[in-house]
């Protein structure tokens, strides 16, 4: 079995994975990580999504091994300091979600989405979402709260 060694939300790991793992399954099972849902396992829906290296992956379509040596960051890795991130604190303030299943996944791309254009307009944010589904809310509070997210976001930096 290969060895992989993998940074996550921080901790770095070193774990023994079957080659066909998948890692939202490294995440879930092996490291506990449980906020990243493993909903279709077809990179559909975009639940699993997490960041790998920066940049939003669908941790369904990505094998365990191809993460070796990577820094991943899922939704459990955002607040800092026990304060949530602006973006998990915007879905919240905007009731962005009903049954939450979708919002994990949400989360992580809205963030990418606002770190490549920090004023998005909501043609952008529907269009920077097309890849994750929620069956629920039917969006406008979701187009609402990355809206109110990157504004955050964007206050963050220059307070910085």
């Amino acid at each position: 079995m290969p060895r992989i060694s993998v940074k996550v939300d921080g901790i770095a790991y070193e774990e023994d994975v079957e080659p066909r793992l998948l890692l939202v399954h490294l995440l879930r099972e092996r490291l506990g990580k449980t906020g990243t849902p493993a909903g279709c396992d077809t990179s559909n829906c975009g639940a699993c999504t997490v960041m790998l290296d920066g940049k939003t992956v669908k941790s369904c379509s990505v094998l365990a091994v191809q993460a070796d040596g990577s820094d991943i960051v899922t939704i459990e890795g955002l607040a800092a300091n026990g304060s949530l991130h602006p973006m998990q604190r915007a879905f919240h303030e905007e009731h962005a979600l009903q049954c939450g299943f979708c919002t994990p996944g949400m989360v992580m791309a809205a963030i990418d989405l606002v770190r490549d254009t920090p004023d998005p307009s909501e043609e952008a944010i529907r269009e920077g979402l097309e890849g994750n589904l929620c069956r629920c809310t039917g969006y406008c509070n979701i187009v609402r709260a990355v809206k109110r997210g990157a504004q955050e976001m964007g206050q963050a930096v220059k307070s910085s």
